[in-house]
This record gives structure tokens, sequence and C-alpha cells, in this order.
């Protein structure tokens, strides 16, 4: 049975192992303390939204697939402007990278003319299929009407912007650009033109048959 100086004894041993380590068991609960306090003042998460974003690289004229979009949850206030509402089934006027928001102003439709307000915005089947696959957005180029009953040929746009070159169906004839026995021949393409061209280019699309040369 201990007696009272064993008791004694041990006591004094404790303590001098707890002086001993009195620096680090301070610093233990202080750091204890600020994690607490660190909790307990953080702010609730912000809420957040779904924004649908491409899964994987989209090329330009591509349509919009439901496999193609995945969805990332961006905090409020931080997601990008002009979300697409819903783009599936939609024509990509430019080309989306993985993980990138799917905005209006990426398919061909109202959103895309309003980002280039000086310009009209028109698709217009060109009667070159061939001509047509070698056009991407962004390039600028010049329309020629030519009659080829009388060979004339008569400059209707300078300096026109490319803003769609809408895929071809993997039915379509790569060679006239149709599809079976329904489509019209040519291939479809989005333009911007000036409004004062536009016109004389809607006509000419109609009743000629535009040339196109790249613009210098």
């Amino acid at each position: 049975m201990a007696t009272l100086d064993d008791v004694r004894r041990r006591w004094r041993t404790l303590r001098r192992r707890v002086l001993a380590r009195r620096r680090p068991l301070a610093a233990l609960c202080a750091a204890v303390a600020v994690l607490v306090g660190l909790r307990v003042g953080a702010p609730p998460p912000l809420p957040r939204v779904e924004v649908p974003v491409a899964a994987r690289d989209l090329a330009a004229g591509s349509v919009v697939a439901p496999g193609d979009l995945t969805t990332v949850a961006f905090a409020v206030g931080t997601a990008p402007e002009r979300l697409a509402e819903d783009p599936v089934g939609r024509v990509l006027a430019a080309p989306v990278a993985a993980g990138e928001a799917v905005t209006d102003v990426r398919l061909v439709g109202a959103g895309l003319a309003s980002a280039h307000p000086d310009l009209t915005v028109m698709p217009v089947r060109l009667p070159d299929a061939g001509v047509v696959a070698l056009l991407r957005p962004g390039d600028r180029i010049d329309l020629t009407s030519a009659d080829p009953g009388s060979g004339e040929a008569t400059p209707v746009a300078h300096d026109v912007l490319v803003l769609a070159v809408p895929a071809v169906d993997g039915a379509a004839d790569a060679s006239s650009g149709t599809a079976g026995d329904a489509a019209p021949p040519g291939r479809l393409v989005v333009l911007g033109i000036s409004p004062s061209a536009a016109p004389d280019v809607g006509l000419a699309a109609v009743t000629q048959f535009l040339v196109v040369t790249f613009s210098r």
C-alpha cells in the first residue's frame, strides 16, 4: 500500500513532467482555441447555381447534343453572363472548350446577332459546298454575284465576316452538300454583312451564283 510519501513523490514527478512540457501544451491549447474560433466565426457557405458547360471540346458548326454538356456549380453572382437557357439542339457559331460555359453568343441565333450590332447576321446558302468547307468562323470574305447566262459578275459585298459554318449531316453528299433529295444544293453559312450590302446579298443568293473570295 502506497504511503503518503509515495503519493507526494509521484505528485512531484508528475508536476515536473507537466511543467517541462508546459510550452508545447500551451501552444496546442492555443491552436485548438483558434480552430474552434474560426469554425464558429466562419460565414455560412454561399448559395450555388448549376451552370451548363461543355463536357468536351465542341467544334464550331456542330449541333449541341445532351451528352455534350455537364454542369458545374458556381457561387451566386460569379457565373458567366449571357448563359444559354437551353443550348441542346442549337448550332455552335464558335468552338467551345471543355469546361467552358455555353453562352448565347456562341450559338447561332439572336444572341450572336446582339454580339455584332454593327452587322446584319444572315444565313446564306452558297452554291459550292466545297468552298464552304474551306471557311471557318472569323474568316473575312468578299462575295461576287455571277450570272451564268450572261457571264457578267458584280461585286455585292466586301469584308464579310463568317460567323458560323453549320455542320453537314452525315448523310449529306460531300460534293453537292445535299442530304438525300430533300435539301437544296450548296451549303448554308451564317454571315455578318454590312446593313447596306445585306439586301444585295440576299437577292443574289436566290437569283445568281455567289462566288467567294478571301478578303485581303
